[in-house]
């Protein structure tokens, strides 16, 4: 039962001498005055701070100790004028019964003492979450310096997720401590509710699930790193972004493909920017009527050209030539080589350059390329004889 009550106010014969709500005149134009002078404290101080912070930051010098000053400017404000209400409470009569909760021994009076009291508490927990938000900025600034010492790129990714992630999470934690603690609400039966809510929303929601905990896969496993280019089924590109819900990839083609992370994390990845080498196998085809000698001369020119070439092989993995096929149109000559670096414009050029070497040698040697060919012997009895007629119309003329 909510009943309003409202103590006896004395009659007051002069201006000065008026109350409201049992507090004379004066008493509010004091309050006034402490709340002005409150915001005027905060303001200077929150200058002073966010001032003297950016002067550090821009110098290079204690970086994070001005970003901790300029993160604190705002929040010191609202922290000032809470005191300053606190204290502006001995102004005041706070007496004036505002409702009684209850009844019988049971029944609680609040008054607008304790709603004062209330406002303080929840400005000060406000500015103290507002501060915690704020210094979120600090942790990131530290954390961005650490993953700039690591060769993965994943980790600058995972930076943003995280400050977003204790922003919520502070956020939550205020909310739930200005309800239970200050305006005594109870939290029990709420996130009781919160919890079948929530196990509802997961059953409804289980592919987006899925591709969170692939997000976390991908994070803890690094199978790639940004700007690395990967194959993932039948995408092949460069990863542009990796969100909690899915990753992007830029193919060779140029367009932008969107993979949900829970694909990423369940498919083979074949990350290609981490071969050490891009591996070769170049075939070589000569005609049939090549003699033996002209043959050896062949694998030997090859092997020469692969032997000048070795500074681009790895040590373990020389380059082989050798004779191999007896194909259908063709005798076949396959040659091998491990191409280092593996960046893939500096192997198309060493390529032509292969290749135009070797064109060169193998016309000056005499030796002819093979194409498919194909030469057919017909074996009759007596001569071929044929019957062309040509048809206009219905009229057939011999």
């Amino acid at each position: 039962m909510w009943i309003l009550a409202q103590t006896t106010q004395p009659a007051a014969a002069q201006w000065y001498a008026a109350e409201f709500l049992n507090n004379p005149l004066w008493s509010w134009a004091a309050l006034f005055g402490a709340l002005v002078a409150t915001l005027a404290v905060g303001r200077l101080i929150s200058f002073i701070l966010a001032a003297h912070g950016g002067k550090l930051v821009d110098r290079g010098r204690f970086v994070a100790l001005g970003m901790v000053l300029r993160c604190l400017a705002k929040p010191a404000g609202l922290i000032i004028l809470a005191g300053g209400l606190y204290s502006a409470g001995a102004f005041m009569r706070l007496d004036y019964v505002l409702y009684v909760e209850g009844a019988g021994d049971a029944a609680k009076v609040r008054d607008l003492g304790w709603l004062w009291l209330a406002a303080c508490r929840t400005f000060a927990a406000l500015a103290i979450g507002w501060a915690v938000y704020r210094l979120v900025d600090v942790l990131e600034f530290f954390l961005l310096r650490w993953t700039s010492r690591t060769r993965t790129q994943l980790d600058d990714q995972l930076v943003p997720i995280i400050r977003k992630a204790l922003r919520i999470f502070t956020v939550i934690v205020v909310l739930l401590f200005v309800a239970q603690n200050i305006f005594n609400m109870k939290i029990g039966p709420l996130l009781a509710g919160l919890g079948l809510g929530g196990l509802a929303f997961a059953l409804a929601a289980q592919d987006p699930i899925k591709n969170f905990f692939g997000s976390v896969t991908i994070f803890a496993d690094r199978p790639f790193q940004m700007g690395e280019r990967v194959k993932i089924g039948e995408h092949d590109g460069t990863v542009e972004d990796v969100g909690f819900r899915s990753t992007r990839i830029r193919t060779r083609a140029g367009h932008l493909v969107t993979v949900p992370n829970a694909m990423v994390a369940g498919a083979p990845v074949e990350n290609i920017s981490r071969r050490p080498y891009i591996r070769r196998v170049l075939n070589v085809t000569v005609t049939y009527d090549t003699p033996p000698e002209k043959m050896n001369r062949a694998v030997d020119i090859l092997r020469e050209m692969v032997a000048a070439r070795k500074d681009h092989f790895p040590p373990d993995r020389p380059g082989q030539v050798y004779f191999s096929e007896f194909n259908a149109d063709s005798l076949n000559i396959v040659a091998y080589y491990w191409f280092t670096p593996p960046d893939w414009w500096e192997y198309l050029a060493f390529t032509h350059e292969f290749n135009m070497e070797l064109l060169e040698r193998f016309n000056a040697e005499g030796i002819e390329f093979a194409f498919p060919t194909q030469t057919l012997y017909v074996k009759g009895e007596g001569p071929i004889t044929a019957d062309v007629r040509l048809v206009d119309g219905e009229r057939g003329r011999k």
